[in-house]
């Protein structure tokens, strides 16, 4: 499996929230913070390795104030998104995590089990040496198994992990019936900051959550993290989301 941090947006739109309520905010003080963001951020949002030492001081500032407030403030962190995709996560803690879909406000979209088709050889990462699908270990054992049979009165033609009612073999619809948990997923997802720090609580290593459910979380975390180091898992727990 693997995690890859896309982006990381809104900055600048968040840190202009923190002039808003008391009227303090100018559009030239706008303006400057987004020229300082860019100075200091790469196009996916991501700070530069080196820079301008003065600005970066600046830009350190801005961050320091932003991530203070919107911690008690949350709507201001709710500016800052993540764009991710997962490559590989299986289906059983795929779905784990599109319970969270409501905290994405919808925005993710992963690989079908309708619109695509699925081996019997295809289990993720995590399950790889754990299990062994029935298929692979008759092949192992020298065991051949019919491609047509009759069953109940009915013919069925050999699919992915079974058999499946002739007529009906190349119907995606049926063929997902045989698929299972252990196949790997891929996806795509955005999430605000906000909704990121519930998730995390949930899925964490501290969490009960599917071990490689946890993985993909964690994966995820040390990426932000590295990007913007206020951004700790204590920081994220302490939201109260």
């Amino acid at each position: 499996m693997k995690v890859y941090l896309n982006s990381i947006d809104g900055i600048a739109d968040a840190i202009t929230t923190m002039y808003m309520s008391k009227r303090s905010w100018t559009r030239e003080k706008e303006e400057h913070i987004r020229e300082v963001v860019e100075k200091c951020t790469k196009r996916n949002g991501f700070i530069y390795d080196e820079q301008d030492k003065e600005t970066y001081e600046e830009f350190t500032d801005m961050l320091n104030k932003l991530f203070k407030w919107g911690k008690i403030h949350n709507t201001m962190l709710r500016f800052i998104d993540l764009s991710v995709t997962v490559e590989g996560l299986h289906r059983g803690a795929t779905d784990d995590f599109d319970s969270h879909a409501k905290r994405l406000e919808n925005r993710i979209i992963r690989s079908s089990t309708r619109l695509a088709t699925y081996e019997t050889e295809e289990i993720s990462e995590w399950y790889q040496n754990k299990i062994v699908p029935t298929n692979v270990m008759l092949a192992y054992l020298g065991i051949e198994t019919p491609d047509e049979i009759n069953y109940g009165g009915n013919t069925y033609v050999k699919g992915t992990n079974g058999y499946i009612k002739k007529g009906f073999e190349n119907n995606n619809d049926v063929k997902r019936g045989l698929y299972m948990l252990s196949l790997p997923m891929n996806f795509i997802f955005k999430v605000n900051l906000i909704e990121f720090a519930h998730i995390m609580k949930e899925r964490d290593k501290n969490s009960h959550a599917n071990p490689e459910l946890q993985m993909m979380i964690e994966s995820l975390y040390e990426q932000i993290n590295k990007q913007y180091k206020w951004i700790t898992r204590e920081f994220l727990y302490d939201i109260k989301n």
